[in-house]
């Protein structure tokens, strides 16, 4: 789905969003990158090899995660935000804070992304209407720490739908415009396995909404489980669960998200390729 969002660029396929966790304790890659320059050429490296966009985090939240101090995500997130932007990449900052929001953008970055959706920060909203940026709305009920027991929901496509519109209402009556929002139905956030499934089977209803819609399934644990060892159980360890989300990029992109975000990028980015080419074969006859 090709979607025009303010300084972004304008793509004729699904756009590959790359990771950069500046954490010591993320999921699948912790401790990897929290190097400042490290982090950089890891985000250089990502845009080599396809990603359109590089997405910039600080801050852990894999289930059970605690959050960090305010100081220490700008001092991880900043400088990578600024190098990388300098070296003219598309970046995005990761947070679900204000203060980290505007200074990732006054150092260059061109999208917030935040898990939360403007709701662990009041201000967020304010901020976001005050930069322009292109702001991820992920669908969100909680912290880190106790989001798996927030799981409940009567349907959970409808549910996550109407609580992804009520979240985009309070943001437009904050000020944010509605060219600035993009939908992300938070894979793994307060979701079992059975719901990360009914999301991705209907796309179509988040679609529906009228926005870019940003798909993060890369490495998650209802992968993990899918491709669990069937003789002991043992859960897919997340480095190993690359092909199934190249597999689940395809889809996503067919099913016409915005773009799919991910930690190993040439898969994806040659596969959402594949998917346009397909696209326009197919639409001419």
């Amino acid at each position: 789905m090709s979607s025009s969002l303010p300084g972004l660029p304008t793509l004729d396929r699904c756009a590959v969003m790359g990771v950069v966790n500046v954490t010591p304790d993320s999921f699948s890659d912790g401790g990897m990158w929290l190097d400042p320059a490290k982090a950089v050429a890891h985000g250089l490296d990502l845009t080599a090899r396809g990603a359109d966009l590089v997405d910039v985090g600080g801050e852990s939240t894999r289930p059970g995660a605690q959050r960090v101090t305010e100081e220490e995500e700008l001092r991880r997130v900043i400088p990578v935000v600024r190098e990388l932007a300098a070296a003219g990449v598309t970046v995005s900052v990761d947070t679900m804070r204000a203060a980290v929001a505007e200074q990732a953008v006054a150092a260059g970055a061109r999208l917030v992304n935040d898990v939360s959706g403007g709701l662990a920060d009041p201000a967020m909203a304010e901020v976001v209407a005050a930069t322009g940026a292109p702001f991820v709305v992920m669908h969100w009920r909680g912290q880190s720490a106790d989001m798996d027991s927030l799981a409940v929901y009567g349907d959970v496509v409808a549910d996550v739908v109407a609580e992804l519109t009520d979240r985009m209402t309070a943001l437009l009556a904050a000020g944010v415009k509605e060219e600035q929002l993009i939908l992300d139905p938070g894979l793994g956030f307060a979701k079992t396995s059975e719901h990360n499934w009914a999301l991705l089977g209907r796309l179509d209803a988040l679609t529906a909404l009228g926005r870019p819609v940003l798909v993060a399934a890369s490495r998650k644990r209802f992968l993990g489980t899918l491709l669990a060892n069937p003789e002991t159980g043992e859960l897919r360890p997340a480095r190993q669960r690359d092909d199934a989300t190249a597999a689940v990029s395809v889809l996503s992109a067919r099913a016409g998200a915005w773009a799919v975000r991910v930690h190993d990028v040439a898969g994806t980015a040659d596969a959402v390729r594949v998917v346009a080419a397909w696209q326009r074969a197919a639409q001419r006859g």
